[in-house]
């Protein structure tokens, strides 16, 4: 996979890039990040990149042209058509579905914005989807484009180097994950569920997949009303309701 950002501050994004699973994951090959500030693209002699909104209003708003150049230029030297994300607060809200649909192709061009927004004609003749990571407003579209390259290229074959990790994951299998544990199995008096230590697999995969189904009847309800329940999945939630 290729990953381009396209950014007025392309020091943001080293930190992040340049470290743990993002950094592993280029070393394997299995993913490459070029960072791009569109400012070079900019045909004004002082190289600006806003201007005033037509009809008044606050703030500046992104011209075009910058941006439209840096995306041709990145598709004439792409192998597939790549996908040309804009991240704002008016995009799909962003999940694991979404992840999961993104780590399937080979190019992912990442637009981020600042000021009070893009000239609207970026949205209708460039980009292929629109993504927010919340309903909030951040300073610009930065952060959001790593959070999300992040969670895209843990999903890449072989980076997390086991395969079972992501597919586990809360939110891949429609459920909360289930709570984790490690040595000691005594900590202060704490002590580590008995089946765990038990070396019953098959006890320890029911335990797993019960304490699944009851960490997301306690914090994410509203994410069992689109998941297909089992009738063993019914009785334990007619038990949790019983507390």
């Amino acid at each position: 996979m290729r990953i381009d950002f396209l950014t007025l501050f392309p020091e943001m994004f080293h930190g992040v890039i340049g470290n743990s699973i993002l950094k592993k994951a280029e070393e394997k090959g299995a993913v490459s990040f070029k960072v791009t500030n569109f400012r070079d693209y900019s045909d004004h002699k002082h190289s600006i990149v806003d201007d005033y909104p037509y009809g008044g209003g606050a703030g500046m708003v992104l011209k075009p042209q910058p941006i439209f150049d840096a995306v041709q230029d990145i598709q004439k030297e792409s192998a597939s058509a790549p996908k040309i994300i804009l991240v704002c607060p008016q995009g799909e809200t962003y999940n694991q579905r979404k992840a999961e649909e993104l780590a399937k192709e080979e190019h992912l061009v990442f637009i981020c914005g600042h000021y009070e927004g893009y000239d609207e004609r970026i949205r209708e003749h460039l980009v292929t989807d629109e993504i927010s990571i919340g309903d909030f407003i951040l300073t610009g579209g930065e952060l959001a484009s790593m959070v999300i390259a992040d969670s895209v290229v843990r999903l890449l074959p072989d980076v997390l180097g086991n395969e079972d990790s992501p597919v586990l994951d809360s939110f891949s299998t429609g459920l909360l994950e289930h709570p984790h544990y490690t040595r000691p199995s005594d900590f202060r008096g704490m002590k580590v569920p008995d089946v765990l230590i038990s070396g019953n697999h098959a006890k320890i995969d029911e335990w797993r997949e019960k304490e699944s189904l009851r960490r997301t009847f306690d914090r994410r309800p509203d994410l069992l009303n689109s998941f297909d329940l089992s009738d063993k999945q019914k009785k334990w939630i007619e038990e949790f309701k019983k507390g």
